[in-house]
């Protein structure tokens, strides 16, 4: 069975005659894209005969017009010589390295040229074909020209190379029943004026299968920061932001971390090399409590604290010096807040680890709150984002005790644990005159967005696999 477009070039033209794309399509009033289609579709029925004609065509490069007008430089270096023998580097005080350096490769191609002790001889009278070649091209682009010259001239960049492709064809035959044209599209106007009455139309077949459209869709992993931020935000969470780069300060000594944690190596913290002025009652409440625990109870991590250390700039290594610097701004109960960003170390890149992820970071500051508040939150968490188990263990964190971490069962890979949790010890909330107790908590979202869609390599989270993305359904929770 023939389409209408394709009854419709058949019966345009005339058997026996070869026409162009551009013809068919000015005889037949269809576009070209069309006139293509219809003539391939009827090559395949046996009623057309397809004529391809490739070739190719040349046009000189800048470099390649510049040698023309100029010359060679193998031209300008033979000029030279002909006056006799000269020193490489009077040559190069002339016509500069690069030019010289070109000119005596190509001559000793050509054998016209003796170099010895730093000296150029002329020894022959070389031709230039490639210079004929250059006329001929710029003259005329599909001009002939040797395949070895025009090798030779691609690789020195003096024209470049463009392929063209025609299209004609033949209708070597039509069809013996009457071609008359289909109507396939019904339309308003086709039933008002009565046109359709009498004529024939083009049937469908509805059980071949239709193209596949891909729409547009929120990529998986932003989809999944949504769902937190929704859950969060939903539990009357207040949702904050902070810099990249933080003071070691707030990244490290707010926290009761000591100057001297293998955390804060430079093979693990990315440091940039400015510092930052600090100053003021915090800070020095921060310094005696890291020395000997001013008055927290505690003793300290005993030593000397040393300011420079907390002044340095870092890329922040969690988004706990967000939430904590929030707290020492917001230091009276009631607060709950939390924060998803970005957050660096220098991890080496594999399946699992990357030197920049996302973290979801937490606090609840109440009076009365307690352990057993912490791990509910965290269970209802987990749960609103489809995990039905959820277990926790002890850990340790220096800021936080008790601490814990959260695990789920993933079917087929066991327990997996997705980050760290705990309430804020004294020498973290006391020195920056926050009033009483903290809930606080740090989750990899990379590692819960790896679980949810069933990924083995973090890594496919950022790369623009198409295919991929395609294929993951475009789930509205």
């Amino acid at each position: 069975m023939l389409s209408p477009f394709e009854i419709k070039l058949l019966r345009s033209l005339e058997e026996g005659k070869e026409y162009t794309i551009d013809a068919a399509a000015e005889i037949s009033g269809m576009k070209k894209d069309a006139v293509i289609k219809a003539a391939y579709l009827l090559a395949e029925k046996g009623y057309v005969k397809i004529h391809e004609r490739v070739w190719k065509e040349y046009e000189l490069t800048d470099e390649g017009l510049k040698y023309l007008t100029e010359g060679l430089p193998e031209e300008k270096i033979v000029s030279e010589l002909r006056d006799g023998k000269k020193s490489i580097k009077e040559l190069e005080e002339k016509f500069g390295k690069k030019l010289v350096g070109i000119a005596l490769g190509n001559l000793r191609k050509k054998g016209a040229i003796k170099i010895e002790d730093g000296y150029v001889e002329l020894v022959k009278e070389p031709d230039f074909p490639e210079k004929v070649a250059l006329e001929k091209i710029y003259a005329d682009r599909s001009a002939k020209v040797d395949e070895r010259l025009l090798k030779e001239l691609k690789k020195r960049k003096l024209i470049k190379e463009e392929e063209f492709k025609e299209i004609a064809f033949t209708i070597t035959s039509k069809p013996d029943v009457e071609l008359k044209e289909k109507i396939a599209d019904i339309t308003p106007e086709l039933l008002l004026s009565g046109d359709w009455k009498g004529k024939e139309f083009l049937e469908y077949d509805v059980t071949i299968p239709s193209k596949e459209i891909f729409t547009a869709k929120v990529h998986p992993y932003e989809r999944i920061i949504r769902e937190c931020r929704k859950i969060f935000l939903e539990m009357g969470f207040t949702e904050i932001k902070g810099h990249y780069v933080q003071p070691a300060f707030w990244n490290f000594d707010a926290l009761f971390q000591p100057q001297d944690h293998p955390a804060r190596e430079m093979q693990d913290t990315f440091y940039l090399d400015r510092y930052v002025d600090l100053e003021g009652e915090v800070v020095e409440r921060v310094k005696l409590t890291h020395e000997n625990g001013w008055r927290t109870g505690s003793k300290g991590w005993g030593g000397k604290w040393i300011l420079d250390k907390a002044r340095q700039l870092v890329l922040r290594t969690h988004t706990t010096a967000i939430t904590i610097h929030y707290l020492a701004l917001n230091p009276e109960p009631p607060v709950k807040a939390f924060c998803i960003d970005r957050v660096y170390r220098r991890e080496t890149i594999d399946a699992t680890h990357l030197p920049e992820f996302d973290q979801l970071e937490g606090v609840v500051l109440d009076r009365d709150v307690g352990f057993a508040d912490l791990l509910g939150l965290l269970r209802e968490f987990f749960h609103k984002m489809g995990f039905e188990d959820v277990r926790f263990r002890p850990g340790y964190f220096p800021y936080t005790e008790p601490s814990v971490e959260p695990e789920v069962y993933v079917e087929g890979l066991g327990w997996v644990e997705l980050g760290g949790a705990g309430i804020f010890r004294k020498e973290v909330t006391e020195p920056l005159g926050i009033k009483g107790k903290v809930l606080a908590w740090g989750l990899g979202i990379g590692r819960l967005a790896m679980l949810r869609l069933g990924m083995k390599d973090l890594r496919r989270l950022y790369l623009p696999e198409l295919g991929w993305l395609r294929s993951l359904p475009a789930i509205k929770r």
